[in-house]
């Protein structure tokens, strides 16, 4: 799996990152700036690694103009993955067709990037019955270092609203750590990134897995307390660098 931030995983990676290996429908959703758009990329082409069933990658969000999947378009349809998404117009948010479609594809895998907090969620808020079937994992992405998830009560607050708007059963939810400070991030920042969320979360919900840059990944190996899913930075721009 060379190349799509899922080397280290085995072949096996379903079941490392808590999963039944029958679901078929991946939605992230999550306060502005967790890094849901990134992970997303990855899952998709982790996804299409398998080999097993056509991916579909919908990019829904429309809450900002830079650090978006759909920049990331050709790169994904050169590998092969079938992109979804609308050109924003203005400050108007454009519905992405044929969702309802794909999330009741048994056939194919779909991963749905959702915009950040509960402004983007609304855009979800019309699929609610298939987002809570059984086939469907929504994950809400956490950054303990966000502003906004860095105590409990604030991830409450966020996460209240965000389920309010989409209507994601709060038992349906589960929950993906990704400890980072940008680009520069080091090993000891993600395991203490990570230690903090479990400490948070720990009592209400378990973390399915932590994402970290797959460079760090020898650092990390077993010192996280949960399984790893390393990534490919793929939204970089030279001025960010």
């Amino acid at each position: 799996m060379k190349g799509t931030g899922v080397d280290s995983m085995s072949d096996n990676w379903p079941a490392a990152l808590g999963l039944t290996g029958e679901e078929h429908s991946f939605v992230l959703i999550g306060e502005a700036g967790s890094g849901k758009s990134e992970i997303a990329i990855n899952l998709a082409l982790a996804l299409l690694q398998r080999g097993d069933k056509a991916v579909h990658f919908c990019d829904l969000d429309m809450t900002k103009p830079l650090f978006r999947s759909r920049d990331q378009a050709k790169r994904l349809t050169d590998r092969g993955v079938t992109v979804h998404f609308e050109e924003q117009f203005y400050d108007a948010p454009v519905a992405v067709g044929g969702v309802h479609r794909l999330l009741r594809d048994e056939g194919c895998y779909t991963v749905l990037d959702v915009g950040g907090d509960y402004i983007g969620a609304r855009s979800i808020g019309g699929y609610a019955p298939l987002l809570n079937a059984p086939g469907t994992v929504v994950w809400y992405v956490v950054n303990p270092y966000r502003p906004w998830s860095m105590d409990i009560d604030h991830i409450d607050a966020v996460l209240a609203q965000v389920l309010g708007v989409s209507h994601v059963r709060l038992e349906r939810l589960r929950l993906l750590g990704n400890p980072n400070l940008g680009p520069d991030t080091a090993a000891a920042d993600v395991i203490s990134g990570a230690e903090k969320l479990v400490e948070m979360v720990g009592p209400y919900k378990p973390v399915d897995f932590f994402c970290a840059r797959e460079a760090l990944t020898p650092a990390l190996e077993s010192r996280l307390p949960g399984p790893l899913f390393p990534i490919h930075l793929y939204l970089t721009y030279e001025w960010a660098e």
